[in-house]
């Protein structure tokens, strides 16, 4: 186990992880070769952290154990009523050779506010840290060094208790699984054409828009294929004002021409943590920053009347995403190109890897 000391904000003394290496794990060379191409989900390290919570027991038996298939009682609620919850969070090496992550508090909070939303028991942050030391503890070789490379952490929590009655379970597993991801990006960031989904609603207002549940992602794949046949890459989804909410699984971003920088805000919108990061370099640039609603009709007219100077989408995976295209059933709108996209994803990411100075504190080390 990791050495970690008691938490001096809430008390909480470390959790005693069980640690169960796994046999079958890969060699040097096989590792190897997968970082050396990792592409994004589609490879996973040889270890996972699972924490059970019980009505009676609270958080208990966290544990190390190989990666592997999850056993489920085909009644576990999860499976009938979509009680789940989850999170994306990346570790970076540095060129010491050292581990570090960005802001997982902010994750560990953001997964406690969709826990809450969910009726899922909400998992103390220092827990949540401890969960992504452990893993990286026994599994730290397959954090990638190459470049814009990174290892993708997935925790995530769901109902197992087996019962078919309506009502929050009184079991639940938290599991944390890394996958290595490779640049997002290849060849450079490239601009993105958005499709406007006028038919479909990823959220309602007092819905579950805010938190991260996979709810919401299945209810984006249906327009999301419709943005695929509009040759597009991703979908914009509104709310019932017909104002912006955000891409299926990104925020959006406007820059005006006087220096404002807008962000759609409301109750059905995810908080993003990429997006709150990239705000806070434009107001240390001397950018003012507003979260307030954005209509569709603000946003094209004031493409046209270039009031509007810059669009662009960021989230966890790809950082930042300039928008090119903004395509609908009867239009079709160029996005004006900027500057400001491109320079806060460099100043971001070299604070992530390590090649600036984190001023704000954000970085958090994993390998000590």
């Amino acid at each position: 186990m990791t050495t970690i000391d008691t938490d001096p904000d809430t008390g909480l003394d470390p959790l005693e992880f069980a640690v169960t290496r796994n046999l079958a794990a890969k060699s040097p060379a096989e590792r190897d070769a997968i970082l050396a191409s990792p592409g994004f989900g589609q490879n996973f390290t040889d270890h996972m952290v699972d924490i059970c919570w019980s009505v009676r027991g609270g958080w208990h038996r966290p544990r190390v154990s190989p990666y592997g298939p999850i056993s489920l009682d085909p009644a576990a609620a999860v499976l009938h009523y979509g009680q789940e919850i989850f999170e994306g969070i990346k570790a970076y090496r540095h060129a010491d050779g050292s581990v570090h992550t960005f802001r997982p508090d902010q994750n560990g909070r953001r997964l406690q506010r969709s826990a809450r939303r969910l009726a899922l028991p909400e998992l103390p942050v220092p827990y949540f840290l401890q969960s992504l030391k452990e893993l990286i503890a026994v599994d730290g070789a397959w954090v990638p060094s190459g470049d814009d490379q990174s290892l993708y952490l997935r925790p995530f929590m769901f109902a197992k208790e087996a019962f078919l009655g309506v009502r929050p379970a009184h079991k639940v597993a938290y599991y944390l699984i890394a996958s290595p991801a490779g640049a997002y990006f290849k060849g450079g960031v490239q601009p993105v054409s958005i499709w406007l989904s006028e038919d479909y609603s990823r959220a309602g207002k007092g819905g579950t828009g805010a938190a991260k549940t996979g709810g919401n992602y299945a209810a984006s794949l249906l327009p999301q294929s419709e943005a695929y046949e509009n040759e597009c890459d991703q979908v914009v989804f509104l709310d019932q004002d017909r104002n912006v909410e955000e891409l299926g699984g990104m925020n959006v971003v406007f820059v005006y021409k006087d220096g404002t920088i807008v962000t759609p805000q409301s109750d059905s919108i995810l908080e993003g943590i990429t997006r709150d990061s990239l705000l806070q370099l434009a107001r240390d640039r001397g950018h003012h920053v507003a979260g307030r609603n954005v209509s569709l009709d603000e946003w094209r007219q004031g493409v046209a009347s270039g009031d509007i100077v810059e669009v662009f989408a960021c989230g966890t995976a790809a950082v930042v995403t300039p928008i090119g295209v903004l395509k609908g059933r009867d239009f079709i709108d160029e996005q004006p190109s900027g500057t400001l996209a491109l320079e806060l994803r460099e100043e971001l990411t070299n604070i992530q890897y390590g090649r600036a100075e984190d001023k704000h504190g954000w970085l958090y080390r994993l390998d000590a």
